[in-house]
């Protein structure tokens, strides 16, 4: 069973940077895809970025240029960096590792 965790949410300035982390421990993304999805208050879950077994990124057109997506050497981490943040990033975001949801990490974006 794979448990994705992540970590790196919190409260920053519009025009300011967060970078988000999801780790599945004991499991990596060699044979997998992980994606980030975010759910804003009164919305539905939504599609944010995601990245193949090839480590080829994909993203939603709200956050193309801004957000980039990225693992690490070991393929058991995928980070979310998340620039030039706007009020209307705020929203709990959530990591699918390879089908498994996590809990997610809460961003909030205001001055």
């Amino acid at each position: 069973q794979v448990h994705p965790v992540e970590s790196g949410g919190g409260l920053v300035q519009p025009g300011g940077s967060l970078r988000l982390s999801c780790t599945a421990p004991g499991f990596t993304s060699n044979n997998c895809g992980v994606g980030w999805y975010r759910q804003a208050a009164g919305n539905q879950r939504a599609w944010v970025s995601g990245i193949n077994i090839s480590d080829n990124p994909t993203y939603a057109d709200s956050v193309k240029g801004r957000f980039t997506i990225s693992k690490n050497k070991a393929k058991d981490t995928v980070y979310l960096q998340m620039n030039s943040l706007k009020p209307e990033d705020t929203a709990m975001y959530t990591c699918n590792f390879c089908g498994y949801w996590g809990q997610g990490t809460q961003v909030t974006v205001s001055s």
